[in-house]
């Protein structure tokens, strides 16, 4: 059964990659994420990724044309392309690309007045495909400054409000914006890690989570193939993860179980 941005307005709808080599994208992730690719109807410049039989995310080639950075892009649903792309540049946001027709819906980018990329799709969504669960990604969040700012700009833009009936609402707490859809967590903006990255040159970006069942492996795998990290890796109590870079620069986060599969507990 299909879904529409319509009844999940202001929700990640999609995480898609920018990359302008795509055969060695889909090579790098396949093997840290272990994902399969195939063809996507919007033709060879765009593909989908699998795990398990599930779509995960998008690949999309990104030409000399474009001028954004090779980044992991949230996409946010919206009932009216035009409107959000109105809103952005009113807000001081900046359309990079469309709004344009693609497959059954329209797409646009922008960045948001702190220089973070993101897009919003108007259309049929994926069934089932929400972050946090099954095979989407398991966070979202935004890295930026201000992160009290950055919230008003999103909000005011996809009506993170909380009065359409299935919109996301976002609460301030503890010195971050936490954003829910229903009861549910989706993403998070914060302002620490910028704040306590050494490199001046670092902007505001939003980084994707992806849940993996071995950290350790997966960052094996990244190192062999082209990629590197750049965190150390973070613990908690349930789980534990770390910031990867993939060969042409686009950052990501993997999360594992602290207690991965197949591992015996500490007695």
């Amino acid at each position: 059964m299909s879904t529409s941005s319509h009844e999940i307005a202001g929700a990640p709808c999609w995480v898609s990659l920018m990359a302008r080599d795509m055969e060695s994208a889909q090579h790098f992730y396949s093997g840290v994420l272990d994902w399969e690719f195939r063809p996507s109807r919007l033709g060879d410049g765009f593909a989908v990724a699998f795990h398990e039989g599930a779509p995960v995310a998008g690949i999309g080639a990104l030409t000399e044309r474009f001028d954004i950075p090779v980044a992991w892009t949230p996409y946010f649903a919206v009932v009216d392309a035009d409107v959000t792309a109105a809103r952005i540049l009113e807000r001081g946001g900046t359309m990079a690309v469309g709004p344009l027709a693609f497959g059954t819906g329209r797409a646009g980018l922008a960045t948001d007045p702190a220089g973070a990329v993101f897009g919003f799709w108007e259309g049929a969504v994926v069934p089932d495909w929400s972050v946090g669960r099954g095979s989407a990604p398991a966070w979202l969040e935004l890295r930026t400054h201000e992160a009290f700012t950055a919230s008003i700009f999103y909000g005011e833009v996809l009506d993170w409000a909380g009065e359409r009936t299935g919109c996301c609402v976002a609460s301030y707490e503890h010195e971050h914006v936490v954003l829910r859809h229903g009861h549910h967590t989706v993403a998070l903006i914060g302002g620490e890690a910028l704040v306590e990255a050494p490199d001046p040159e670092v902007r505001p970006d939003w980084h994707v989570r992806f849940p993996v069942p071995h950290l350790d492996k997966a960052i094996e795998t990244t190192n062999r193939t082209g990629g590197s990290t750049t965190s150390p890796v973070h613990t908690s109590p349930m789980s534990r993860w770390v910031d990867l870079a993939d060969p042409e620069g686009a950052h990501f986060t993997v999360v594992a179980p602290h207690d991965p599969p197949g591992r015996a507990p500490a007695r």
